[in-house]
Order: structure tokens, then sequence, then C-alpha cells
């Protein structure tokens, strides 16, 4: 039997009995109107608006598209919405499941359609990235030549899950994070619709923030865990689902936080000082308080990168590198797998040695800078490189470094006024000992005298 998205027997179960189904099937959207957020998709002229026949006339037919991003925001859904909304053939794999042999068999299937009675085919094949190169070239033939349109789904970035000559092939469509807006309407719609909950039972707003907090922009989780707050509550013959209700139905208690008010920054706050206090264990409590609140993972890491130069620094040079490639993973892969990127992150700063020698550095240079010493550029270091530079002494005995001994020139570089300044004063902390003895050799190279008074670098 041909593989199918949704039988017609599940189809014809789901219409005589619609609660047999959970209620994140029940509420799919019946076209792509219905479709909550990723509006930026489903433009006039889109290319899944002309998956579903709107605006396909004409000599240019409708392309392969690869659709990427987090779980629980609406591919599977759009694959639905097509299979529903076309009068094409529709087939779906999973890549979980399917092999070559499960994808030729489509392709024949569809060469066989296409020649038999013009029957166009759709394809929608889940979890691609799990296809190893092998069997993505196997779709190359079908895609090319348009024996099938493609529908293909990704959680991993696809410029490094899917082979480049199948990405040229194919339209990359890159699904935005559901806002809390598109999952309260996701919900207040499962609330109402008779496909739903009927308006069998309210939800009050506490109730609401906490399942938003739990969904985590995810919408079959947040319509997963309505469904069994609203069971829940009907059960006990209640027509309100309180925040009680949620808590004990989903196990998981409500933080107390508001991403909105002072506590989104008293928790934050928290956090950094704690990881610069060197508290690993307060930090990765913050962190979870941070997480469980539903707070954006890019928000947490984007404070972890601030902490890794502000109050790190060159006392552990890798630890600005670990919160970058957080921040990178982070949002490539979202929750719930973020928060094991962000602990990761989060342990190695709090344990890293300290320094804050470089936000002292910037912050003395900017307010000299703001105070009025600036100054001209020395002559010698000027751009000397357009017409009439060298009449107006511009690069004039300019030493250049890589040709004196140790590559290090002594030559004014500093303007007048802030001449003989020292703004970075290493710490002894931790790898930033090499550079306090590093600057010391080049400062004492360049014979420059210290205008405070100081050794420059700060001891233990």
């Amino acid at each position: 039997m041909e593989p199918d998205l949704f039988t017609a027997a599940a189809e014809d179960r789901q219409e005589k009995d619609p609660s047999s189904s959970p209620l994140a099937v029940r509420m799919r959207p019946r076209s792509l109107d219905e479709v909550v957020g990723q509006q930026h998709l489903l433009k006039p002229g889109s290319p899944l608006r002309r998956l579903v026949g709107e605006g396909s006339g004409g000599p240019a037919g409708p392309s392969s598209v690869i659709l990427w991003g987090p779980p629980g925001i609406g591919k599977t859904t759009l694959a639905y919405v097509v299979s529903k909304a076309t009068n094409k053939r529709f087939v779906e794999l999973s890549a979980i499941t399917a092999g070559v042999k499960e994808v030729r068999a489509v392709i024949e299937g569809a060469r066989r359609a296409t020649g038999g009675y013009g029957k166009e085919t759709v394809l929608f094949l889940d979890e691609i990235h799990r296809f190893s190169k092998a069997q993505q070239d196997s779709l190359l033939p079908a895609v090319e030549n348009r024996w099938v349109t493609l529908i293909a789904a990704t959680t991993e970035n696809p410029y490094f899950s899917i082979i480049s000559p199948l990405l040229s092939r194919s339209l990359l469509l890159t699904l935005e994070s559901l806002t809390d807006d598109d999952l309260r309407a996701l919900m207040h719609r499962a609330l109402t619709d008779e496909r739903g909950l009927a308006g069998a039972v309210t939800l009050p707003e506490d109730a609401e923030a906490h399942l938003l907090r739990i969904a985590g922009g995810d919408a079959r989780r947040a319509l997963t865990a309505l469904e069994a707050a609203a069971g829940a509550a009907l059960a006990t013959q209640e027509k309100e689902i309180t925040l009680s209700t949620v808590e004990a139905t989903v196990d998981r208690a409500a933080v107390k936080y508001d991403r909105d008010g002072d506590q989104h920054y008293d928790v934050a706050s928290a956090l950094i000082k704690s990881i610069r206090g060197s508290d690993v264990d307060a930090a990765l409590h913050y962190l979870a308080r941070m997480i469980e609140a539903g707070e954006d993972p890019r928000f947490i890491a984007r404070r972890l990168m601030i902490s890794a130069s502000e109050d790190i620094g060159l006392a552990d040079p890798t630890a600005l590198p670990t919160a970058v490639a957080a921040a990178q993973a982070v949002a490539m892969i979202g929750f719930p797998e973020a928060a094991l990127t962000l602990s990761h992150a989060t342990i190695a700063l709090a344990l890293a040695p300290k320094s804050n020698a470089a936000t002292l550095a910037i912050s003395a240079a900017q307010a000299d800078v703001r105070g009025g010493l600036a100054g001209p550029v020395p002559a010698h270091l000027r751009d000397g490189h357009y017409k009439g530079a060298a009449k107006l002494g511009h690069a004039q005995g300019y030493v250049y470094p890589h040709d004196v001994p140790g590559g290090i020139a002594a030559q004014q570089y500093a303007p007048d006024a802030v001449r003989g300044k020292r703004y970075y004063r290493p710490t002894r902390y931790g790898a930033e000992a090499r550079y306090a003895d590093v600057v010391d050799r080049v400062r004492d190279r360049l014979g420059r005298e210290d205008r405070d008074g100081s050794d420059g670098a700060t001891e233990p």
C-alpha cells in the first residue's frame, strides 16, 4: 500500500468520532489562511501557495521546498494543509523508517501517475536530515525532472545536513519560532472551535500564561498540555482550567517570573553575578529559573557572551568562544535541547578564572575620549596611499614593525594627549598572567613611560 500522510481510514474515523484524535491533530488548519504564524511564507504567490494551486498557472510550475525550523512550529502542519488543499497525488515518507527502496518506489509511482493520467505527485519527506548522502542522492533525478514536487522538513541546519545538489534544486524556507501571541491565538481557537473543546472550559490568564511557558514556542506541546488540563478539569466537573489544575496535570510548577517585569532583570542579573562570583550552583539555579519561565534562550546566550568579556576576558581566552558557540548552537536547536548547551556554557564561565581588566581598559579609554583627550593622529601613522599625502608629511618616517628584529618598532603610536597612558592593566589570574608578562616586555621595548606611575599588572 502506498504510504499516505493521512490515510482515508484515519480521516473517516476522525470525521465520525473527532475526540478519538489528539487535540493537536483535530486543530490542524484546513487551509493556509488558518495557519498561525509563518506569515512571511504565506504571502500571495509564495511557494507554499503555489503548491496548493494558487497562482500556479503558466509555464513556471511550483518548486520543491525544504522547510527548516525547530519542532512544533508548523512544518508537518503546512504539509498537511498542502495534502488537503491540493488535487495532486500526495505521498508521505519519514527518513526515520524509509530508505532508498521506498524512495524509488514513490518515484516510480509518480512517473506512472504522471504518464498514465497526468496526476502530479507531492512527496512530503519528514526528518530529511536523517537520510544519508546516498539516500538524498536518490531524490535528485525526481526533483530535477519534476517527477515529484518535494516538501522536505528538517530541524537541523540544512547547509550541514542536506547535500548541495538537493539544496540547489529546492527553495529553502526558514520557519520562525511561534510567538506567545501565536500560541495564545491557537489555544483560544482550540477552546472555542467545535473541532476542539467547543467552549466546554475556560482558561484564566494565569493558567494561560503558565501553558505558554510550558510550551516554549511549541504549538504541539501547548495543545497537548491544554488538552490534558481540560480533561482534568472536566473530570472534576470544573468549567475553568485553574493554574493549580495545569500544575497538577503537567507536573510542572509555575515559576513566579514575569518576563516583561522586574523579575526578568532580577533573575538575569543574579545569573551573571553568580557567574562573576564563581558560584556554579547558584548560576545553574538561576539558569534553570529562566529556562522554566520560558525565557528566550537567545537572550540568555547573549548575557553569557557579555559575561565572558566583562568578567573573564583574557584570564580564560576560551570563555568568549565557548559563549559564542553556545549562542550559535542555541539559535540552531532551540529548547528543550538548548538547555544542555546553556548549562555547558554557564558551568564553563562560572568556573573560569576572572578578570575585568578588558572591561576597565576600554572604560578608561572611552572616559578619556569623552573628556576631550583625543588629539591628532601622529603624522607618521596617517594614511599615505593617496596623491599628495607625502607633501603633507603623512606616513613619513613610519617604521614597519616587520622589518625590525622582534617585530616591535619603537615609535609613537598614541596621540600626544594620551601618550604614556596605560589603559590595559592585566591581572595575574589564569591565562592573563601570560599577557601581563607580554605587555610588560612590549611596553619596555616601545620605551613607554607610565604617566600614572603604576607598573601595570594587578597582582592577585
